[in-house]
């Protein structure tokens, strides 16, 4: 094609991604200062035809590897450069676990060859990096280029674009088994509304408002992060809680949720938003999502500051973070966490599971809430291992299934460092907090303290603070279950 041809191609080919997206004014002010001309390429059968593609899931992914193949251009601080092709890769990286039939996205066991989730979404292996000084890559994610590691482009002999969609495809597809155990299922639209959005209510500031119910375990998990920066990081009360602290303060929580799941050493964010092919059912938000992969907290921070809108206003903040802290651990780590590694992290009903809670809580996606590890005996020799929480957390948890003795709750969750907890009582998160730190090491001396309660979901209109003491009552029928969940404590 000639100059002007390949110009009008690439317009044609933005203003389709616009339409994607559904950006009508950035397309009318494309129009404006790019006006169309008789050569322009307005139908989207003649750009088919013109790119040679065959139906229209070639063309969504040819506008989506021709954009980040531009971006790859101008900002590869990180370069991994692949010794096979990402079906060989594949290959190599699901596996079949012995006792079911789902797909294991799992890693190299070998340093030299670590498998990561890159920028374009399907993994590659670090073989060789080269790394600009940290003073250009800062610079280049304040003007909106993210850093991190991405993948070389690919192109001639090293992969096909088939091979491309094979391997995206089955990234989702094992997304969606550990999430949900089919990749035929989807997000519920409680899910799909679901952001980090803060309230407006005077004196609740610092609350993050739930919607429906259903993914009350991820906002209680970061509700309780966003209050350990505000209380006893930025030491703030609520008639301080300005629209930018709060919003600084989730990025931060974010980050250190993130962190965690990447053992302290990486974390993956899916920050933005191609077509699947095969047996699987499309809900139109793990298909587009884009992936940053950061080796440092403060890139991570940055990147979470940058895109932060996101997460706290967009439509699908709630599963962007669920996403990223899947990949952050990788798929393959969360499933050798779980006791079953059949389990999912989103129940029936689109209710939590305590794999995706203590995720986001502690960084391991362990089944239980005790300390450290339980063998039971099996018979014959052999025992099971049941995986609990494996050292002291920021944040605490406490369980109305606790009083009913049906589970135990470690002291690594009933003592953490500062004075949150999540509290899990009939089928519901909520979050419990003290705004004093010497609770958390000194409660024993305590004979009466204040604690305060924020439920996303209850439309609350003032603080609730609850004043508790050693003289109430040992048992009552009409105790609620609230201050049930506080006696186990």
């Amino acid at each position: 094609m000639m100059g002007k041809d390949v110009e009008e191609v690439s317009a044609s080919l933005v203003r389709e991604y616009l339409s994607r997206k559904g950006l009508k004014k950035t397309i009318a002010r494309m129009d404006e200062e790019l006006p169309r001309t008789n050569s322009s390429i307005n139908n989207r059968s003649d750009l088919r035809r013109i790119l040679h593609l065959e139906d229209f899931r070639d063309l969504l992914t040819a506008i989506n590897i021709h954009l980040l193949h531009r971006l790859s251009e101008s900002s590869v601080s990180q370069v991994i450069v692949p010794s096979r092709t990402p079906s060989e890769i594949m290959r190599k990286s699901f596996a079949v676990h012995p006792d079911s039939e789902r797909s294991e996205y799992c890693s190299s066991s070998s340093q030299d060859s670590l498998l990561t989730v890159s920028k374009e979404g399907f993994p590659s292996e670090k073989k060789v990096v080269d790394t600009d000084s940290q003073k250009n890559r800062s610079s280049r994610i304040r003007r909106g280029i993210m850093a991190g590691p991405i993948a070389s482009p690919f192109t001639g002999d090293e992969c096909s674009q088939s091979d491309m969609i094979s391997v995206l495809s089955c990234l989702i597809q094992a997304l969606k088994e550990i999430i949900f155990g089919s990749p035929l299922a989807c997000f519920t639209e409680e899910w799909k509304q679901q952001n980090f959005t803060f309230s407006d209510t005077p004196g609740l500031k610092y609350g993050i408002v739930q919607k429906k119910g259903g993914p009350c375990g991820v906002l209680a998990a970061v509700q309780a992060c966003v209050l350990q920066k505000l209380l006893f990081e930025e030491s703030s009360n609520d008639s301080l809680v300005s629209n930018v602290l709060r919003t600084k303060c989730l990025s931060q929580a974010l980050a250190d949720i993130l962190w965690r799941a990447g053992n302290m050493k990486r974390a993956t964010v899916a920050i933005s938003l191609f077509t699947p092919v095969g047996r699987y059912k499309s809900d139109g938000i793990l298909e587009m999502i884009t992936y940053v992969t950061m080796e440092t907290l403060d890139d991570l921070t940055s990147v979470l500051e940058q895109h932060i809108r996101q997460f706290e206003s967009g439509p699908f903040g709630c599963i962007l973070l669920t996403v990223s802290a899947i990949l952050s651990r990788t798929i393959a780590t969360i499933q050798s966490d779980m006791d079953v590694p059949t389990s999912t992290l989103i129940g029936a009903h689109g209710y939590c599971t305590q794999e995706l809670v203590n995720l986001l809580l502690c960084g391991w996606a362990v089944s239980n809430v005790f300390d450290d590890e339980m063998k039971l005996d099996s018979g014959n020799g052999n025992f099971t291992l049941l995986k609990g929480i494996k050292a002291h957390c920021n944040i605490g948890l406490l369980s109305l299934f606790e009083h009913y003795n049906i589970c135990k709750v470690g002291s690594h969750l009933k003592t953490p460092k500062f004075p949150i907890w999540v509290v899990c009582s009939e089928s519901h998160f909520s979050v419990l907090f003290c705004p004093s730190e010497d609770l958390a090491t000194d409660h024993c001396r305590e004979e009466e303290f204040d604690l305060y309660y924020y439920d996303g979901l209850a439309n609350q209109q003032e603080p609730i603070r609850l004043t508790v003491c050693e003289s109430f009552p040992l048992d009552s029928d009409l105790i609620p279950p609230l201050e049930l969940c506080i006696r186990t404590k």
